[in-house]
């Protein structure tokens, strides 16, 4: 999956319930189930051209929406930090191997941050 295809993925994830019903359908058939625009056509009976507005108005609504409020840039960072807290808390565990207590706090930190991925 390219960058791009994740991204867009990602912002229908957060923001697909802002879209019209019809932009929701397509956006889903075209990034979702992987249709090409002719196919998603076919089944919705409209033109290839008119699937591909409906779709570049949807994609440009969700851009604005996270040029907006930033909430999938601020995700994927908390996200990546999240996943440097669990390194470290490893980390402290494996070095924790004498000290009952370290040890737990380390396990109690882990459970924590794995209920927070999930």
């Amino acid at each position: 999956m390219s960058n791009d295809t994740l991204l867009m993925t990602m912002l229908f994830d957060f923001f697909g319930d802002l879209l019209t019903d019809r932009q929701r359908e397509y956006y889903d058939l075209y990034y979702n189930e992987d249709l090409s625009l002719s196919e998603i056509a076919v089944k919705t009976g409209i033109t290839r051209q008119g699937v591909h507005d409906v779709i570049s108005r949807a994609e440009n609504s969700l851009l604005e929406m996270e040029q907006k409020t930033g909430v999938v840039k601020r995700w994927q960072e908390t996200r990546k930090e999240l996943c440097r807290a669990e390194a470290i808390a490893w980390e402290l565990l494996l070095l924790s191997k004498n000290n009952v207590e370290s040890a737990n706090l380390a396990l109690k930190l882990l459970r924590i941050m794995e209920g927070l991925e999930g």
